[in-house]
């Protein structure tokens, strides 16, 4: 019997054939659509590691843009064992799992307070995960017999949602942010971090839970967050980290009490 071979050590993009690195790039320029512009997205293409790149498509933006789709191989590899990526340390649970690990966990509700912070009016995220209708037939965090969820909605102050956290004695406190530019989100979640650690201090802190398009879920230590959830998160991954953290987390505290 054949054993199935594991990945190779190194990857590049796969386009016609085998290991052949092409790939398909588009962009904008802010130049005129014009023979310098096309020049200089082909330049950029190939500054990027693109060998012999084609422009396959070239329109202009109004009069001051130029969008171009570039098609060539890359030069470079992917080393798999320099790739880091954040594994599922908790088993995925049923609602009905969710709900008896949280009841034995923590013999009470499970108290979470969610919001779109800042100027992100983007609550598409956070109702996928909270509401009850959630999100690719999965069922949100409102199903859970085991939660107690609060949902403020759009454009809610880091100031206000902290308070409200302190004043719900929230468990857990879940951000969704889809505004991206200049690194909203980025800046939106330090300054959460940044806020309940005063408001909490001395004090537990609600677990910070922070989901969107466009974050990494690696980032979690550097956000101050405790979970970061990328693109394609459903209600029962948030729910079964919940349990997971909360029961964990209470756990831990008895036995340092026991201890002393």
């Amino acid at each position: 019997m054949n054993t199935p071979a594991g990945p190779p050590p190194a990857v590049r993009p796969y386009g016609d054939t085998t290991d052949d690195g092409m790939v398909q790039l588009s962009f904008t320029l802010p130049l005129p659509h014009a023979p310098l512009a096309e020049a200089a997205a082909l330049q950029l293409a190939r500054t990027m590691g693109i060998d012999r790149p084609l422009l396959v498509h070239a329109r202009p933006v109004g009069t001051e843009f130029s969008f171009f789709v570039v098609y060539g191989a890359v030069v470079h590899r992917v080393e798999l064992d320099t790739v880091d990526v954040v594994e599922r340390e908790y088993p995925l649970l049923s609602a009905q799992e969710v709900d008896e690990t949280v009841h034995q966990g923590l013999g009470r509700e499970l108290v979470v307070v969610g919001a779109c912070i800042g100027t992100d009016a983007h609550t598409v995220g956070i109702d996928a995960i909270l509401n009850i209708k959630g999100f690719a037939g999965q069922k949100g965090l409102e199903y859970y017999h085991s939660m107690r969820v609060v949902n403020l909605g759009a454009q809610v102050a880091v100031a206000d949602l902290v308070h409200r956290a302190v004043s719900e004695r929230a468990d857990a406190v879940l951000v969704s942010q889809a505004v991206t530019q200049r690194d909203a989100h980025l800046a939106n979640v330090r300054e959460l971090s940044a806020e309940l650690d005063a408001a909490y201090a001395g004090r537990r802190r609600p677990l910070l839970v922070v989901g969107g398009p466009r974050f990494d879920p690696a980032m979690a230590a550097e956000l101050g967050a405790d979970r970061v959830f990328g693109r394609g998160t459903t209600p029962d991954d948030v729910a079964s980290y919940l349990a997971h953290a909360l029961t964990r987390e209470r756990a831990a505290a008895m036995d340092d009490r026991s201890a002393v």
